[in-house]
């Protein structure tokens, strides 16, 4: 698969795969740690965590600049790995107050920016050598799937660690205990019937006879085990910075463009009087309405759009008007499909159920997920016609090696009792972790680019490929359906506001394969929408705004995340069909909106 690539891709593959372990276990644990350590809302911690994710998309913008303007590349992606392993240093530390751990956030988000958009500009660069031009979208493909293998694991370490520390501890995990803890430390709790059963259920060492001191104890432990996933991530961060410092110099070290390669951007005076008016106006307005911080966040953007638009000539103006359009269906993607780590994420805890049988259990631990993953994949192997005799060989130990795995999962079937020596120190267990969900995305990604890359080569073929705008219209309604099924789920459950701090009965809790299904069908729409917007940019922005559009689809998916706190906000207000429904409306509008002026789309991407 790397035959005839550059050394340097395999350097950037490692280096970046830290950073999606450190981003991944963030989207799973984040809130879900904010609220077991702090005793948060769902609002109060949607808040932080939509500004994270908000300031890793807008410092990215300031990172190119700064990449850009000094031409030091290896050494502004060297300087954000280290920022972000200092990040997670901080979030590694027990004990933190709430201002230090959100300045711990803005850390990573910081290094985050600095990194982020630069390496995936340094693997472009290796692809300007006329002899790995041809290879460049492969690089990309490898790249992209490289980075959600990391991801994958994340959730997994992540939880793996928090219930150790648990276990070690003298304690199981229910992620409904928590919420009951703080609300009987805050005396606000009427009945402590809910939180006597489950305290009894999570303790080792028998009947729990003090619940003062357990749910002081209980909460200690449990955010102290994600503190230590942070330190996982931490860990992460110390391999990519190793791996980068040792092998940086296979990467490419363009530190001075050739002469009349780039045409500057003329710089006018009134234009950022303008764009300053924009954001000032924007931010003033909608102050009324979310507050002066949010409304500067959205300030920014409307400063961007200004500023773009005036700077562009008569002749550019069409398309970074349509450019701008496409920005703004980004948005509401962005801001329904990252609510996997926030309302999705709170549904998989407060929701579905915590134990599950023998056969769904095998996609929730990290052995039996890879068994599965490995019997396909050395199935595959093994019966492909194109398959070199040692590969197939290879997909048939690995088949074997999987199958018997999962099987003994299934069964217990273990004839010389091997298995049982040897996996038993993993545990395996019929309860779930509302954080492994976060597992299904990079898998679904992994397993799903090649299908629908080949899918569209084929309509390609046949002279009926959707156009690149169409397909970003198709994304947004393959989202909507992707919420439909959540609403589907939904119909029927009290809302949170129903319940009040209470946990929601045993026998209500929904099925995992609701929320596995939704993520498989976000995932597509993903595939449809993101590489396809960020092809389309480069496609139909101007040259000498090529860097400045690309930031702006940074900037675009910065205020969608900006908008994640609008789920955390309804979480509590409203029935839970009326939660998913405002995303299915988003969704469809904005295709609505993309299919209307699809014929102006088509035209610039023609021209």
């Amino acid at each position: 698969m790397l035959k005839n690539h550059p050394k340097g891709l395999l350097v950037a593959f490692f280096s970046n795969m830290g950073e999606r372990f450190g981003f991944y276990t963030m989207m799973a644990i984040l809130v879900l740690f904010l609220q077991a350590k702090f005793g948060l809302t769902a609002e109060k911690a949607g808040g932080i965590y939509s500004w994270f994710y908000f300031s890793i998309y807008a410092l990215a913008l300031v990172g190119g600049i700064l990449a850009d303007a000094t031409k030091k590349y290896k050494i502004v992606i060297l300087s954000g790995i280290i920022i972000m392993f200092a990040g997670y240093l901080i979030m590694a530390v027990p004990g933190m107050s709430l201002t230090i751990t959100v300045a711990g956030l803005f850390t990573i988000a910081l290094g985050n920016g600095l990194f982020k958009g630069n390496l995936q500009a340094v693997v472009g660069q290796m692809y300007d050598d006329p002899k790995y031009s041809k290879l460049r979208d492969s690089a990309f493909m490898i790249f992209y799937m490289g980075i959600n293998v990391g991801a994958f694991f994340a959730p997994f370490a992540a939880t793996g660690m928090r219930n150790w520390w648990l276990k070690v501890n003298g304690f199981a995990h229910d992620g409904s205990l928590p919420s009951l803890c703080h609300q009987y430390i805050n005396g606000t709790l009427t009945d402590t019937s809910t939180l006597q059963q489950l305290a009894n259920n999570v303790s080792l060492s028998g009947p729990v006879n003090d619940l003062a001191m357990f749910t002081k104890t209980y909460l200690e432990v449990f955010s102290r085990g994600y503190n230590y996933a942070f330190g996982i991530a931490a860990g992460a961060m110390v391999i990519s910075l190793l791996i980068y410092i040792i092998f940086n110099r296979l990467l490419p070290n363009k530190e001075k463009s050739p002469k009349g390669t780039t045409v500057p951007v003329e710089f006018k005076p009134w234009i950022l009087v303008a764009a300053l008016g924009a954001m000032a106006v924007t931010a003033t307005g909608l102050s009324f309405v979310v507050g002066l911080a949010d409304g500067f966040a959205f300030g920014l953007f409307a400063a961007f759009v200004t500023w773009i638009i005036l700077s562009s000539h008569k002749d550019e103006r069409a398309r970074i008007t349509a450019l701008v359009l496409v920005f703004i269906v980004v948005v509401f993607f962005w801001m329904s499909f990252h609510q996997n780590g926030l309302t999705l994420t709170l549904y998989a805890r407060d929701y579905t159920v915590k134990q599950v049988d023998t056969f769904t259990n095998l996609f929730f631990t990290l052995p039996s997920m890879l068994a599965v993953v490995g019997s396909i994949a050395g199935l595959v192997l093994l019966i492909r016609k194109s398959t070199e005799r040692r590969s197939r060989i290879t997909g048939g130990v690995l088949f074997v090696i999987s199958f018997l795995y999962s099987l003994y999962v299934l069964t217990g079937f273990d004839p010389t009792g091997l298995l049982h020596r040897w996996i038993t120190p993993f545990g395996i267990q019929n309860s779930i972790s509302p954080e492994v969900f976060q597992s299904f995305n990079p898998l679904f990604i992994v397993a799903l680019t090649f299908p629908v890359m080949g899918a569209f080569a084929w309509l390609s073929k046949k002279g009926i490929e959707p156009s690149t705008p169409k397909k970003i219209g198709i994304g947004m309604i393959i989202a909507a359906i992707g919420f439909i099924v959540v609403l589907i789920s939904s119909i029927g459950l009290a809302s949170p506001a129903e319940l009040a701090g209470a946990p929601v009965n045993e026998l209500d809790r929904v099925s995992p394969y609701w929320l596995i299904s939704s993520y498989l069908i976000l995932t597509i729409a993903e595939l449809f929408l993101s590489p396809m917007g960020l092809s389309f940019v480069s496609k139909v922005a101007p040259s000498r705004f090529q860097g400045l559009m690309q930031g702006g689809w940074l900037l675009a998916t910065a205020v969608g995340n900006k908008l994640l706190v609008v789920g955390t906000i309804l979480w509590d207000k409203v029935a839970l069909s009326t939660l998913w429904l405002v995303f299915i409306i988003c969704c469809l509008i904005s295709a609505a909106f993309i299919f209307s002026i699809l014929k102006r789309l088509e035209k610039v991407g023609n021209n």
